[in-house]
């Protein structure tokens, strides 16, 4: 008996794509590989066509910078004192923190072990430690630039540590430890870009995170670039390899962190503005407030916190002096 030929099968998808191929080209259709595909923008960008208004105006006489002074030192982890803030948390077996998971070398996620690491991430697990003894007795909630201080005031989260500055309106509507890192606003664009700082960029497309500093920063430049809101830094990011914006501005420590991700990107300009960081809490946590700042002198003077920038920053500088208000 003559065998015949095998026959191949195709899948119905495939062949459903080769006739497509085959068949006439209708009149009007443009021809294939006419044209490019627009890269689609991420959901929830806004161009902003004046800076954002605070929601509050601030003293005079505010010094951001001064926080609330320890009492004492810092109790056993493990044995708070009751009726405080701390010995709460302790009861809740686990301290609840808002930080971020976009951020490279300040708060973000291992994609090889899906655990959140960073500068922040460590600090944060030194408070836990010093409630409970243990730095793993903590809860990670991810927050937006946004989130951060609604989710204070609607007791979400205890605290609040990722890169946030402190300032005389925030200080309204939160509290905030002493300052544990100074930052400073710069521009990351291509690395064939042109551009040497925020001075070179009127009229250019500027990115930064909806309810960060950065953007009233950025919508407030003298040199009136065109201020982009996201709600995430790695949108910023992606926007800027697309070509949709032609510059991110924000902190130094975060734009490090793009650099080091993507070689074709640079940092440049000068720092335009001071970003002190503190840890934020509840309004009405003054003992937890005073508590963190017993901490942050512990960390600063044992060496814990060189410890923890030269793991995630590099070399470390002297760590920021802590300034009090009463």
């Amino acid at each position: 008996m003559k065998r015949l030929p095998a026959v191949t099968v195709l899948p119905a998808v495939v062949l459903a794509v080769v006739l497509a191929a085959c068949a006439p080209v209708p009149s009007g259709a443009p021809a294939i590989g006419g044209g490019s595909a627009v890269p689609p923008r991420p959901a929830g960008v806004e161009e902003l066509t004046a800076p954002p208004s605070g929601a509050t105006v601030a003293p005079a006489s505010c010094d951001p910078t001064a926080s609330l002074r320890p009492t004492g030192p810092l109790p056993t982890p493990g044995q708070m004192p009751g009726g405080s803030t701390m010995a709460r948390i302790q009861a809740h077996g686990r301290l609840v923190v808002g930080v971020d998971q976009n951020t490279y070398l300040m708060g973000f996620r291992n994609p090889f072990s899906g655990e959140l690491e960073g500068f922040d991430v460590d600090m944060a697990r030194e408070v836990a430690r010093a409630i409970f003894g243990d730095p793993g007795a903590i809860q990670f909630k991810v927050l937006t630039s946004d989130e951060r201080m609604p989710a204070l005031e609607e007791r979400r989260v205890d605290i609040v540590v990722r890169t946030m500055t402190v300032n005389c309106e925030r200080w309204q509507r939160v509290n905030f430890s002493t300052v544990y890192y100074h930052a400073g606003q710069r521009v990351l664009v291509p690395s064939n870009s042109e551009v040497t700082g925020i001075e070179s960029l009127g009229g250019k497309r500027v990115c930064a995170t909806k309810g960060s500093s950065s953007l009233a920063n950025v919508a407030a430049a003298p040199s009136k670039p065109v201020a982009v809101s996201v709600p995430n830094w790695t949108d910023c990011l992606v926007m800027l390899q697309q070509g949709q914006v032609d510059a991110i501005s924000t902190d130094d420590t975060i734009l490090a962190g793009f650099a080091a991700q993507d070689p074709y990107t640079k940092v440049v300009g000068p720092q335009f503005t001071a970003e002190p960081y503190g840890m934020a809490f509840h309004k009405a946590d003054e003992d937890f407030v005073r508590f963190v700042n017993a901490l942050l002198e512990r960390l600063r003077a044992d060496g814990t916190w060189a410890s923890i920038h030269r793991r995630w920053l590099g070399a470390p500088p002297a760590p920021p002096v802590a300034v009090y208000r009463d």
